[in-house]
């Protein structure tokens, strides 16, 4: 069930950048937020991300944690260390769902977590919600 607020809204000025090592994830991702007219780009890395975000800051980041070389956390760490990309909002999208990490994610400065397998209409809640933090801050 989509919210019924999600339904009547152009997303598509909103530049949403998908982060994580399996490819199908991405997909997932990308078919779930389509009809909503997002601008999606994708990376399968850290370093990746990093170097997406430095091309064109997005709005928001859905972020994977476990990839090889730089993980989620070393991707907050520095997009949060940088005032150019520290406002950022990151929503974790991670199958690590200990305490412990999610707490962590949040002491880093991620904006939510949500536990995979991701839920479309908690995903989409969730990404609503960061994008309407987004446009008050730029008000």
């Amino acid at each position: 069930m989509i919210p019924i607020y999600a339904q009547d809204h152009d997303y598509s000025k909103y530049n949403v950048l998908a982060v994580d090592d399996i490819p199908l994830n991405l997909i997932l991702v990308q078919k779930m937020l389509s009809r909503f007219n997002f601008k999606m780009r994708t990376a399968a890395s850290g370093q990746q991300a990093l170097d997406a975000v430095a091309a064109e800051k997005p709005d928001l980041i859905l972020l994977d944690l476990m990839m090889p070389g730089i993980d989620g956390f070393e991707v907050i760490r520095r997009l949060r260390e940088d005032p150019e990309t520290a406002d950022i909002q990151i929503v974790i999208l991670s199958a690590l769902n200990s305490n412990e990490d999610i707490v962590k994610g949040f002491n880093m400065g991620a904006n939510d977590f949500i536990m995979k397998p991701i839920i479309m209409e908690k995903l989409l809640t969730c990404i609503i919600t960061q994008m309407q933090l987004v446009a008050a801050k730029n008000k």
